[in-house]
């Protein structure tokens, strides 16, 4: 699938560039050999100067800012070390729960192989994320996500504390969706086995929240991509 970067172009100026991500599009390329580029190598071919102010999970969509001058890098590292910047995602957990400003402070520790992380209070570095309900369905909750500090599945794992694992995230205990166990008319055909609703974990950086080189405010929000809305639709059509 050819993705043109300029209709991904969510915010634009002479210090920043801001994206929505793509699912199952790396941020970063990738250390082993070539598999199926990055944000980055399209954002470096629309302008060389470009540079990642932070990442996001191959998996997870959404709104993700690049530099274009290591003054304005500088600017948002900063904002990001000294945890000004506000990231808001929208996640789909299994089950239903009633979250209002509630926070989970749990050090979280990479494991060896570096692809998953466990909560470890000896060894684990700090990790703060704040969650608040927006919707809840039958089986299902619609959870906003805040985290304060930065680390590896962070959003993931701890919504796996609060016994609300993400949809579609088998390594922390989500479980698939399917159309069927929200619909109750629901007739498969023959001889085919049901697809889940949503294919990848169900996790999306809705909106990011950081000062412009002149000190103002700017908040970018990302539309969910397709997989996402198609998901939320079909929860609030058969879900509630």
């Amino acid at each position: 699938m050819k993705i043109n970067f300029k209709d991904l172009i969510l915010f634009e100026d002479e210090d920043f560039l801001l994206v929505n991500k793509p699912p199952h599009l790396a941020t970063l390329d990738e250390r082993t050999a070539d598999r199926g580029g990055s944000v980055l190598r399209l954002a470096k071919e629309y302008n060389p100067e470009l540079q990642a102010a932070h990442r996001l999970d191959k998996e997870t969509s959404g709104v993700l800012a690049f530099a274009k001058n290591p003054a304005a890098y500088r600017h948002l590292a900063m904002q990001f070390e000294h945890r000004e910047v506000t990231k808001r995602y929208h996640a789909v957990a299994n089950g239903i729960h009633n979250l209002d400003s509630i926070s989970v402070y749990l050090p979280i520790l990479p494991l060896k192989n570096g692809t998953v992380v466990k909560i470890d209070r000896a060894e684990g570095k700090t990790a703060e994320t704040i969650f608040n309900t927006l919707k809840v369905y039958r089986g299902y909750t619609l959870v906003e996500c805040i985290p304060i500090t930065g680390r590896m599945h962070q959003i993931r794992i701890h919504l796996s504390c609060l016994k609300a694992p993400i949809v579609c995230d088998p390594q922390y205990g989500g479980e698939p969706i399917f159309l069927s166990s929200l619909k109750r008319k629901f007739n498969l055909k023959k001889e085919t086995e049901e697809q889940p609703l949503i294919q990848r974990v169900a996790l999306h950086a809705f909106a990011l929240s950081f000062a412009l080189m002149n000190g103002e405010p700017i908040r970018v929000e990302a539309p969910y991509p397709k997989d996402f809305e198609v998901l939320v639709k079909q929860l609030n059509k058969f879900g509630v």
